[in-house]
C-alpha cells in the first residue's frame, strides 16, 4: 500500500476490522461523527460504534502480491494498489477491486500481513489470548456444559436424568417421574443443554392450554430462553404479511397448545411440514389411543415425531397409565420396536419377576435359592 495513504481518517466506505473482535470479519464505514465511528460488519450483520480517541480498530489494506476476493467470492492477485478520496482499489491482471467489494468475511490475519502492516502485540496478549482460547476448549468440552446456568436448585437425581438422556444423540425417551419430582425441570435441562451444544436449533413444545403461560414463564425466568407463543392470531398474522409462507417456521423457539394444533387440519400440516430438530409434549398421558382410533392428538404427536430427531414425553408413572396407554407413549417413541401390543404384552410378564429380584438386591435383602 503506498505510504502517503492516511490510516487515521475515517471515510465511508473504507474497510476496518477490530483486533479485540477479528470474528466479525471486515467492517465498513458508514458514518464519522465527531467522538465516533459507525462501523457496519456484513459478516455478522451488526453495526458497532467506537469512540475515535480509543477504539480496537485498525485499517484492512493488502499488499501487491497478495490474493484477495471480492463478494461473489472471485479471486483478485493484486499488482498494485492506488487511493483515491481516502478509498483503496486494487489492481489485477484484468480486474480492478474496490476495497468496499472486498469479501467481509475474509481474513486478514495472515502472519506476513501483519508484520507489513507493522501490526504486532506483546508477549502478554499473545498468553492471554492462549489462556482464553485454552478456557474455551475446555468449556466446550465439559461434561456439564448446558446444565449449570439456570436459576434452579438441581437435585442429583435431575442431573442424571439430564445428562444420561442430553449424551444420547437423539434422544427418545419417556420422562415419567411421580408429580413434582420435575419432569419440567429435567426436560428443561436437556433442552438447554441441545441449544447450548447447537445439537438442537428448532424445538416445538406442545402441551395443554393451562401450561402453556407457565411454561413460557419457567424458560424465560429460569433459563432465559424467549420462546414464541403461536395460536391461530399470530399464524394468520403470519400469512398475512408473508404469503404462501408457513408461519411455523417463522421462529425456532415455538409453544402451541395441542388441542388447537389438533383441531384444525391446516395448521395440523403447516406444523408437521415444518422442520424441528427436538419436540417436547407435555400431560403425553392425556394423548388418547386405541389400535383401531387413536385421537387426533395423538396422530399429530405421532406425526410430528416421526419427523422430529429428538422427542422427549413428560407423562404420568406407568402404573397409573395402564399397560395400553404406557405402549401408546412407547410406540411414539420407537414404532419400529413396539408395533403390536399383544406381544408388548407377552413381555411384560417376565418384567415383574426381574422387577422384584432388582428391589430385593437394592434393599439388600436375601435372595430365594
Amino acid at each position: 500500500v503506498n505510504q502517503d495513504i492516511s490510516s487515521n481518517t475515517f471515510v465511508a466506505g473504507q474497510r476496518w476490522a477490530s483486533s479485540s473482535e477479528p470474528e466479525l470479519g471486515l467492517g465498513i464505514v458508514e458514518s464519522t461523527e465527531e467522538q465516533s465511528v459507525d462501523i457496519f460488519f456484513p459478516a455478522c450483520d451488526e453495526t458497532r460504534r467506537y469512540s475515535l480517541e480509543s477504539s480496537p480498530l485498525y485499517r484492512v489494506s493488502f499488499q501487491a502480491g497478495s490474493t484477495v476476493q471480492s463478494e461473489d467470492e472471485t479471486e483478485l492477485i493484486i499488482e498494485r494498489v492506488s487511493e483515491s478520496g481516502g478509498l483503496l482499489a486494487y489492481h489485477g491482471e484484468n480486474n480492478v477491486l474496490l476495497e468496499q467489494e472486498l469479501h467481509s468475511g475474509m481474513s486478514d490475519r495472515d502472519p506476513e500481513e501483519r508484520l507489513l502492516r507493522g501490526q504486532t502485540t506483546d508477549n502478554a496478549l499473545f498468553d492471554l489470548r492462549l489462556t482464553a482460547m485454552n478456557l474455551i476448549f475446555h468449556w466446550r468440552k465439559s461434561p456439564v456444559r448446558g446444565l449449570f446456568g439456570g436459576k434452579i436448585d438441581l437435585i442429583p437425581h435431575q442431573m442424571y436424568v439430564a445428562h444420561e438422556v442430553s449424551n444420547r444423540q437423539l434422544p427418545r425417551v419417556l420422562l415419567a417421574d411421580e408429580v413434582g419430582l420435575g419432569k419440567t425441570i429435567e426436560a428443561c435441562l436437556i433442552l438447554n443443554r441441545m441449544l447450548v451444544c447447537g445439537r438442537a436449533k428448532r424445538i416445538l413444545i406442545i402441551l395443554p392450554d393451562s401450561l402453556i403461560n407457565q411454561w413460557f414463564v419457567e424458560l424465560l425466568r429460569r433459563f432465559n430462553h424467549w420462546f414464541s407463543i403461536f395460536d391461530e392470531e399470530r399464524c394468520r398474522a403470519i400469512e398475512a404479511s408473508q404469503t404462501d409462507f408457513n408461519p411455523f417456521e417463522d421462529d425456532q423457539l415455538v409453544l402451541a397448545s395441542i388441542d388447537w394444533l389438533a383441531k384444525s387440519a391446516k395448521r395440523t400440516k403447516q406444523v408437521t411440514q415444518a422442520p424441528w430438530d427436538l419436540l417436547i409434549v407435555d400431560e403425553a398421558h392425556h394423548l388418547e389411543w386405541h389400535p383401531d382410533k387413536p385421537s387426533a392428538q395423538y396422530q399429530l404427536v405421532e406425526a410430528l415425531g416421526q419427523r422430529a430427531g429428538s422427542l422427549l414425553l413428560l407423562t404420568a408413572t406407568p402404573q397409573q397409565l395402564g399397560l395400553m396407554s404406557h405402549f401408546a407413549r412407547l410406540r411414539l417413541l420407537d414404532p419400529n420396536r413396539f408395533s403390536d401390543f399383544e406381544i408388548f404384552k407377552e413381555e411384560t410378564l417376565n418384567y415383574e419377576p426381574v422387577a422384584k429380584l432388582c428391589q430385593k438386591i437394592i434393599a439388600n435383602e436375601e435372595l430365594e435359592k
